[in-house]
């Protein structure tokens, strides 16, 4: 099996300037990657995409958690 392209690992505009306390995503074919900017060699978590656009769906008009 051939691997893909290189993911396009992009951070949100309103991280800090440190990037120390990030997270980063790509989008894949298949859904969103998910990581830890601290570590760009460590694992990441793969989301569908659906999933992944509720939940950016939600932080955007402030959806609280369920009590």
């Amino acid at each position: 099996m051939a691997a893909g392209p290189e993911p396009r690992w992009f951070k949100s505009s309103y991280s800090g300037g440190s990037g120390t306390e990030c997270v980063e995503c790509a989008y894949g074919p298949d859904g969103a990657l998910i990581r830890d900017s601290k570590r760009a060699d460590g694992p990441t978590l793969d989301v569908r995409l659906s999933s992944w656009r509720l939940f950016i769906d939600a932080v955007r008009h402030g959806a609280q958690p369920p009590s």
